[in-house]
């Protein structure tokens, strides 16, 4: 186990496991999602109450499950950053931040779509709502962060610290409904617990949920990798990298 820890600590190990997994995140990713989405969005049986527009859940609820789930990935790279100093850890937060951005997003505008026609607004300063805002704004105060420090030490220090501080937002998140008294129903899907739905609207649910998950370890990896090129350039295996390529090219 410390041995499989350590290797993460090398970047050109770290490229070759990637880019030996990433076709299968891809592949996997793409068929669970699709297959969910498909499912879900065209032969999934209404909702008794909401009718059809209850659908958007099979986009709304991984979304904001993975922007989530992110966010903790992040948290814990952060705190391999500051006690270990693993490059990679750094690397990580780097390469997730701004897809956890997009994922917030994502999550907030479908919430907004189906908040129309279930709420009669498309917003409202609901407790989920405000504490998910909140995540979008950390994530984009950890990529401006990011960027505004030349120094990369320095940076990754100072984004991880930021990381931690917003870590104290994902219980807000998930226990809002909980604590609060707030428009935004209760959890459609808890993994600990027995579905309140029926296997026809949870199975395509779970199958969205892990698709996307498949699909943001790709979009990680890819980036990751990316990251790694850049800060890498002047060693031998990158330079044996290049020069393979280009004669393969």
């Amino acid at each position: 186990m410390w041995q499989f820890f350590h290797k993460l600590g090398s970047p050109k190990w770290f490229y070759g496991i990637a880019a030996r997994l990433m076709p299968w995140l891809l592949v996997f990713g793409l068929l669970c999602l699709g297959a969910g989405l498909v499912w879900g969005l065209a032969f999934a049986p209404k909702d008794y109450l909401q009718g059809n527009s209850y659908r958007i859940i099979f986009i709304h609820v991984p979304s904001a499950f993975l922007a989530q789930s992110a966010y903790m990935m992040m948290a814990s790279a952060a705190v391999v950053t500051l006690v270990w100093r693993m490059k990679l850890a750094d690397v990580f937060v780097k390469a997730a931040a701004p897809v956890g951005l997009m994922l917030t997003f994502i999550s907030l505008f479908t919430g907004a779509v189906w908040g129309k026609p279930t709420w009669g607004t498309w917003w409202i300063w609901d407790a989920r709502l405000t504490s998910m805002l909140i995540l979008l704004f950390l994530y984009g105060g950890v990529i401006a962060l990011d960027r505004a420090i030349n120094d990369e030490k320095s940076a990754a220090r100072a984004v991880a610290i930021l990381v931690l501080v917003g870590v104290v937002n994902i219980p807000i998140i998930k226990y809002s409904v909980d604590w609060w008294n707030t428009l935004h129903q209760p959890a459609t899907f808890k993994l600990t617990e027995k579905p309140s739905m029926p296997a026809e609207m949870w199975v395509p649910l779970l199958l969205s949920v892990i698709g996307l998950y498949l699909l943001f370890g790709w979009l990680a990896c890819l980036r990751m990798q990316t990251e790694i090129l850049i800060r890498e350039q002047r060693t031998r295996w990158v330079q044996d990298l290049f020069h393979v390529n280009g004669g393969a090219r």
